[in-house]
């Protein structure tokens, strides 16, 4: 006993030495970025292991039509109100926990229209003898109001910043969904029993944790009256962003087809995956950020900027480096993928000053900078995606992405320096 408190009195003078380069409290980081990595690396594993699935037990045409299927259901889940997380996890920080049932509840009446529209989308492939599509969609239409909406337990964890259980029921989560899917996927190749087992398997799942959340810790009355407005206007401002974020799949499975779709979704998958890590720098910042003052956070906002970008770039060359070794291990269906994997994973460079910049601007509400970015940045991505992806197929999809993911961080930063000038 006396060895493991020597070796955390150890481990505890490390990190506050390390303040001195970083000018972060590596205190907070060790305690949440432990849990949040070691979620997010049980939730990355399992992403692999039934990427690794799809790619080797299903043909590319099934992939392809599931991921197609699933952007759809993301684009059917807007209504949702996405924003409304946000706004639950900067209003618990500040001590504002009682407006989490409203919000949940406002949540809920608007996502019933995500599920009219998936009966309505059903209805219309029904007419068009496309029954693959109209169960798929009659499925979803089920499960659309409630599945996001009950993720809300997280979102007050994460204010909280109880990321030892946030990570705990994210794992158990992953775990137990990608297990029942994996199940399916072996013994069944047929999409509806494969789509079924996804969204119900996660929408009991986040309600038995949030029953679980909420009977743990009772929440007090303070409410934000400008917690629901904010989360609308935050909902509002990712419409045109998340309809970006799954343009790309739409337009390669109606131009390209459904066998390229599943090509890009593998050639994309381990990017993705480390940008899952990337996003706890989110979840750990926006409470942290919502806690203190702008001057006290613009101190060492740019150094942390760039120790971000040289670490990912650390990443992205040695990614690029053993692409071709990784793919012929675990998806040699997919050889083709590789190259495209390889530019891709460029994206990680700038990736990840997007989200400390967006987690900034969150925590200090502002709207207008949060506007301006949620709009000019879909529309460009939309705008390049439409038209590179005619002239140059999958490379054209991924250069689209890149090269708005760099107009993107030059936008933040332009805003973020302004608005640095404005306070001085």
């Amino acid at each position: 006993m006396n060895l493991i408190n020597k070796i955390k009195k150890i481990i505890y003078k490390l990190l506050k030495k390390s303040e001195k380069w970083t000018k972060t409290d590596m205190i907070y980081l060790a305690k949440g970025g432990f849990w949040l990595t070691l979620g997010q690396g049980f939730s990355s594993l399992s992403a692999f292991l039934l990427a690794i699935a799809f790619a080797n037990l299903l043909p590319k045409e099934v992939y392809g039509n599931y991921k197609y299927i699933l952007s759809i259901a993301g684009i059917l889940a807007i209504p949702t109100l996405s924003g409304m997380n946000t706004a639950i996890v900067q209003a618990v920080a500040r001590g504002y926990e009682g407006s989490v049932i409203p919000a949940l509840k406002t949540k809920i009446k608007w996502g019933l229209l995500g599920g009219i529209s998936s009966l309505a989308l059903a209805l219309y492939y029904f007419l068009n003898d496309n029954t693959t599509l109209t169960i798929s969609f009659l499925i979803i239409s089920i499960f659309i109001p409630f599945m996001d909406s009950l993720s809300i337990y997280s979102s007050y964890l994460n204010g909280k910043k109880d990321f030892k259980n946030l990570s705990k029921y994210n794992i158990i989560t992953t775990i137990i969904s990608i297990l029942i899917m994996l199940t399916v996927i072996f013994f069944s190749k047929n999409i509806f029993l494969i789509i079924a087992s996804y969204f119900a398997s996660n929408t009991i799942l986040r309600l038995i944790f949030f029953k679980l959340t909420f009977n743990k810790n009772i929440l007090n009355d303070k409410k934000d009256k400008n917690t629901i407005s904010y989360g609308k206007h935050l909902s509002l401002m990712n419409v045109l962003n998340t309809v970006s974020f799954y343009l790309d799949k739409l337009l390669i499975f109606h131009f390209l087809g459904a066998t390229e779709l599943a090509v890009y979704s593998i050639a994309i998958a381990p990017s993705e995956q480390i940008k899952g890590l990337i996003k706890n720098v989110n979840i750990l910042a926006l409470p942290k950020f919502s806690s203190h003052k702008f001057g006290e956070i613009k101190k060492n906002l740019n150094s942390k900027i760039i120790k971000m970008i040289i670490t990912l770039f650390i990443i992205s060359a040695t990614f690029i480096i053993f692409a071709p070794l990784l793919y012929k291990i675990f998806f040699p269906q997919y050889l083709e993928a590789v190259n495209l994997s390889r530019l891709f994973s460029i994206s990680l460079i700038l990736f990840g000053p997007i989200i400390i910049l967006l987690s900034f601007f969150q925590s200090k509400e502002k709207k207008m900078i949060l506007y301006q970015y949620n709009i000019i940045k879909p529309i460009i991505k939309i705008v390049l995606l439409a038209i590179l992806v005619n002239f140059f197929g999958l490379i054209g999809v991924i250069t689209a992405t890149i090269i708005s993911y760099l107009l993107e961080l030059l936008f933040l930063f332009f805003r973020y320096y302004f608005l640095e000038a404005e306070t001085q």
